[in-house]
């Protein structure tokens, strides 16, 4: 059973859990409360804004009741609330923090070349039938950051019906979707038989787009094999070896530009290794080819920030870091190209690859796996 302790001062509380003590602050307990006058029972949502609640706010009292659940009540305005003990432990701030630069979250977890014996998959057949499979194939992209499809209709087009398991199609100006195919007059490198380097694509977006889907739909031609690289894997790599060029790449805005078109011309100023305030890695924008002139670093840090610039892509180039497959028509895969890199071996003008891509968006895919994941929890709790 948990105890409780209210300071005399009535700023916070100390609940005492089976998770350890755990402090609360009352004016962040009253912000939280879940009762149906600051919460809609419906969605949850807040129905009262900071500014109704007593910036003198105190905890009057606080008691676990027979149930186990915890019940403060506030001053000055006499209101008592009911807590969930397993909410609060579940949402406690006063915990240790990260101190390194780059970490990462639970549920986030790097790999090299060593998964290529796991890559993530699911089947096109269960994925459509939603629950379980599906969820769990949500849940390795946002784990590993990516994940293939197999056994998916060959016809132009079904890329988009990979999207509707998520989320909704993000449109660019390469259109709703894009072709992947040699072009006698390309606009983009990446309609051609050239080797791409690994890449995040479009970071000269602001914001870029957080999914990238490719499908293929015809694969005959001698190469042409897909690659991905794990982007926080390799920036974790380089803090290890080098710590002041980690930072350099983090602390500087990189410039990058596209404008191969009539009428585009798309900017933007991000650091190639973004991180939170708290030094949380959430993003990588890594693109030789629309690397723009940079003009965001100091002249007495330039040579060093090449120079981990120019590390940070030997190890993203380093086969030890890459998970390569080759796509066969039906077949896709899907990757937060806030985070891992993809590329492609160079192919022969002998037979055809034709492959069709398009953006999403990340934050759809996370809302429909931890909506499964909750309602999971529901269930079984019931």
């Amino acid at each position: 059973m948990p105890s409780v302790a209210v300071d005399p001062s009535g700023t916070f509380l100390t609940l005492d859990s089976a998770t350890g003590p755990h402090r609360f602050h009352a004016i962040w307990l009253r912000d939280n409360a879940q009762d149906a006058q600051t919460r809609a029972p419906g969605n949850g949502q807040r129905l009262i804004a900071l500014r109704d609640i007593p910036a003198e706010t105190r905890i009057a009292a606080a008691e676990i009741a027979a149930d186990g659940a915890l019940h403060v009540r506030f001053d000055p305005e006499d209101k008592t609330v009911r807590f969930d003990p397993a909410w609060l432990a579940a949402h406690a701030y006063d915990r240790s923090v990260h101190t390194a630069r780059g970490w990462l979250p639970d549920g986030v977890e790097p790999w090299d070349a060593g998964l290529m014996d796991a890559v993530p998959c699911g089947d096109f057949a269960l994925l459509q039938q939603g629950g379980a499979p599906l969820r769990d194939w949500l849940g390795q992209i946002v784990r590993y950051g990516f994940a293939k499809v197999v056994n998916a209709p060959v016809e132009p087009g079904a890329l988009f019906r990979i999207v509707d398991l998520f989320g909704y199609v993000r449109e660019t100006n390469y259109g709703r979707h894009f072709e992947v195919r040699t072009e006698v007059n390309p606009t983009n490198l990446a309609f051609t038989g050239l080797g791409l380097q690994a890449h995040t694509d479009n970071p000269y977006r602001d914001p870029v787009p957080t999914i990238q889907v490719l499908y293929c739909l015809e694969s005959s031609a001698a190469g042409g094999e897909n690659m991905v690289v794990d982007g926080f894997a390799a920036a974790l790599r380089l803090r290890e070896e080098n710590p002041e060029g980690f930072d350099l790449l983090a602390d500087h805005c990189a410039r990058f530009e596209y404008a191969g078109e009539a009428g585009v011309c798309l900017t933007s100023r991000r650091p190639m290794i973004e991180l939170a305030p708290d030094g949380e890695l959430v993003g990588i924008r890594f693109n030789n080819r629309s690397f723009a002139a940079v003009t965001d670093v100091p002249f007495d840090k330039m040579e060093a920030y090449y120079a981990a610039y120019r590390r940070l892509g030997e190890i993203i180039d380093d086969t030890a870091m890459e998970v390569t497959f080759r796509l066969e028509p039906g077949e896709a895969f899907v990757v937060d190209n806030t985070r891992v890199l993809h590329a492609r071996k160079g192919y022969s003008g002998e037979g055809t690859r034709w492959l069709q891509g398009c953006y999403a968006d990340k934050d759809g895919l996370r809302s429909a796996h931890d909506a499964m994941c909750r309602e999971g929890v529901l269930e079984a709790a019931e």
